[in-house]
């Protein structure tokens, strides 16, 4: 039996973890124009240009949605510092840096809260690794990157939160102090990170 256009788009969903593109759709057979029609009758909702969920979603966890909405996005600073427990605050929205080149388009959804960095394309790689977010992998910068980031963007940190991480990476077995200072040279911060670090590991 030939399945329906509805049926067939609710099996793509199904198939791709509750969120898919349009060319996933059109790959299964259901054109652009049957798309816009499904969306229009609410059999789908449309979640940003090209993306598309069931209506009511509730299954899709934060992290599913920014790995498929925005995969060039590095989790960093706040979000960083909670995920390496260097934080007790669990940020309300997900701080991301993404490059400046970064089309626009792509940041125009609201199934997810985000605070973004925009970062220039000659730094924005360093230190970025991937870790588990909620059963789902994400980008993210590591420990020394994110220390860095710390005094690179001291002025947008509250003190309590930017002291409480500096301690809780100088406390960190996992921390690379070499890796500290090639990061702190490469993002101009070097003087500032080391100084206070000469004073923490000393102190």
């Amino acid at each position: 039996m030939i399945m329906k256009k509805d049926e067939l788009a609710r099996a793509v969903l199904a198939e791709k973890g509750g969120i898919a593109k349009t060319a996933d759709f059109v790959a299964a057979g259901v054109s652009k124009p049957d798309l816009t029609e499904l969306n229009r009758l609410g059999v789908i909702e449309r979640i940003r240009h090209g993306f598309y969920q069931l209506p009511g979603e509730t299954e899709i966890s934060e992290a599913q949605y920014l790995s498929a909405l925005l995969p060039e996005a590095i989790v960093s600073v706040e979000s960083a510092l909670f995920h390496y427990g260097y934080s007790d605050f669990a940020p309300r929205v997900w701080t991301l840096s993404v490059p400046r080149s970064l089309s626009p388009a792509k940041l125009k959804f609201d199934v997810v809260p985000i605070k973004l960095f925009y970062v220039m394309q000659d730094i924005f790689m360093l230190g970025k690794t991937s870790d588990d977010f909620d059963g789902t992998e994400l980008s993210v910068y590591d420990r020394e990157r994110t220390i860095c980031d710390c005094f690179k963007y001291r002025s947008k940190l509250d003190s309590e939160t930017f002291n409480k991480a500096v301690n809780a990476y100088v406390a960190d077995d996992h921390k690379n102090l070499s890796h500290l200072s090639q990061y702190a040279k490469t993002l101009q911060v070097y003087n500032r990170v080391m100084s206070l670090m000469e004073v923490m590991l000393n102190g």
